[in-house]
């Protein structure tokens, strides 16, 4: 009855209305419907904000798709907070595990019509960044973080290449997190580093010299020895004639029929036996005399194997003291059952973007239960404390614990022997079920994408090329391949799977149509 008398009443509204009435008040209802929507729509703005306190230098940015916002940290905790907008439906921002690869003050887009991109601060080669840009209050990039220009301007400076950034699907903030399987530091170790530094590039610098005169010595014994085939050919050559005519000469002599032929076949014998005899001493010993030099060419080819091989570990050594001063990063994959470890070389990239991360770590590692999600949890040493370090950890991915995702991996005790004892503040260890993006190479530290939300704005774009030879002179490069170059990149070309948690026993991927040369910039 009640909702009777309300048509009614409004029938009555709509008679004293008439048309015209009719069409304001749906024109109204019209006005209002997309408005109501549209607020929907957006997540409560964050305003931008500083920590009323004295700020250090970021160390992480974490990224909230749900509430559009960003929040910076340092050792001590948020110390800026701005609101975001992220990429909208179809071109989503992914959430994952990122970090700071390039900076460019005033970028444009090659991508979207020369787009300003202004302090913009990269974390993958195919296109998505931080910058600033217009924000109107909800998701609307095509993939990229956009952040206030103001904020954006007042943050470029305060920011290196390697900061971390974490973009979560909901609200994420580092909590305070301690275990016995994050990196103790031993003072020992780290006052110890420079003078270990020194000595093994030292060492280094000696191995190259010895496996450069090495490699000379080879080559010198080899062009000597270059004409020796030819020289005993040509007197093999010589030999053959001679003993062919020595053949020859005893025919005639065997079938003389007088004295007079006798004789005149004698003579000639007599002259093709002395050639015959004199072609084979000289043949004997060529033979003898190339004998050393074939020596010489087997030893100093040996002698330069092992010299370089000598160079390649000295080499190596000396990259490593010189990393073991630099924060380290560790990516656990449970997809991959592998544990990478990657660090900074400041090393400008080749083709002149960004700076080379060291590859040099990948191992295998035992996970308990590995068919059963571990999350995804980013460990990091955000200060030195009494006992070595003092560590959070940022999950953002359904899993499990933190504490339980560790106890359940078996870490190589001689990779934590390698990289433990120096660990400084900012390294991270990163467990995921996700395995590195195809996005991870020489030029990145890791990139993980979650693949079970949207991440439309990571897949459209077109993947970088995963790898790239880097020539070196002076002991950053070189040695792992044995001839100077060093061979920087992911060695699974898969990209990220769509879905990494098992389907049928199998993970599934998206596998481009065709890789893409390395270039710059896709965007």
């Amino acid at each position: 009855m009640k909702d009777l008398m309300t048509t009614a009443q409004s029938n009555r509204v709509m008679r004293r209305w008439g048309t015209p009435g009719i069409v304001m008040f749906a024109a109204a209802l019209a006005l209002a419907a997309p408005s109501e929507a549209f607020a929907a729509k957006q997540p409560r703005q964050t305003a931008e904000a500083v920590a009323p306190r004295e700020a250090g230098e970021p160390i992480m940015a974490i990224v909230s798709i749900k509430s559009q916002q960003v929040t910076f940290y340092d050792s001590e905790g948020w110390i800026l907070r701005a609101p975001v907008s992220t990429g909208t439906t179809g071109r989503e921002t992914p959430a994952g595990v990122f970090a700071v690869i390039e900076k460019d003050k005033d970028h444009h887009s090659s991508m979207y019509d020369d787009a300003w991109m202004p302090n913009m601060q990269r974390i993958t080669w195919n296109g998505i960044a931080l910058h600033g840009g217009p924000l109107p209050g909800y998701a609307a990039s095509h993939g990229c973080v956009r952040m206030p220009f103001n904020f954006a301007e007042s943050l470029f400076d305060k920011t290196s290449i390697g900061m971390r950034v974490i973009i979560s699907p909901n609200d994420a903030a580092p909590v305070d997190f301690s275990h016995p399987s994050l990196f103790i530091p031993s003072k020992e170790a780290i006052a110890a580093a420079p003078g270990r530094i020194g000595k093994l590039s030292a060492e280094a610098e000696e191995a190259i010299r010895a496996a450069d005169e090495a490699k000379k010595a080879a080559a010198a014994a080899a062009k000597e020895a270059q004409s020796l085939p030819a020289t005993l050919r040509k007197l093999e050559q010589q030999k053959a004639r001679a003993d062919a005519e020595n053949t020859y000469a005893d025919k005639l002599v065997a079938n003389a029929k007088n004295d007079q032929a006798k004789a005149k076949a004698d003579e000639l014998k007599q002259k093709v036996a002395a050639k015959a005899a004199d072609a084979a001493t000289q043949l004997d010993a060529a033979k003898a005399a190339a004998q050393p030099k074939r020596d010489a060419v087997a030893a100093t080819k040996d002698a330069a194997k092992v010299a370089a091989a000598k160079k390649v570990e000295a080499v190596k050594a000396a990259l490593d003291a010189k990393l073991a001063l630099e924060p380290v990063s560790v990516y656990i994959s449970r997809a991959t059952q592998k544990l990478y470890v990657r660090r900074n070389t400041h090393k400008p990239a080749p083709d002149g973007g960004g700076e080379v991360f060291d590859t040099s770590i990948e191992v295998p590692v035992t996970i308990r239960n590995p068919d059963q999600p571990l999350g995804t949890h980013i460990f990091t040493a955000m200060a030195k404390n009494d006992t070595g370090l003092r560590w959070s950890v940022v999950s953002i991915d359904e899993g499990d614990t933190a504490k339980d995702a560790l106890d359940r991996i078996t870490i190589p005790q001689e990779v934590w022997d390698r990289i433990a004892p120096t660990a400084l503040p900012r390294s991270s260890i990163i467990i995921s079920d996700e395995p590195l993006s195809a996005e991870t190479n020489y030029r990145t530290e890791f990139v993980a994408v979650l693949s079970n939300h949207p991440q439309g704005g990571f897949i459209t774009r077109k993947p970088t090329a995963p790898s790239v030879e880097m020539a070196s002179d002076d002991g950053w490069g070189g040695g792992f391949g044995g001839n100077g170059f060093f061979f920087f990149g992911q060695r699974d070309p898969n990209p990220q799977p769509v879905n990494p948690r098992r389907r049928a026993g199998q993970y599934q991927y998206y596998q481009p149509a065709q890789p893409m040369p390395m270039q710059r910039s896709f965007w």
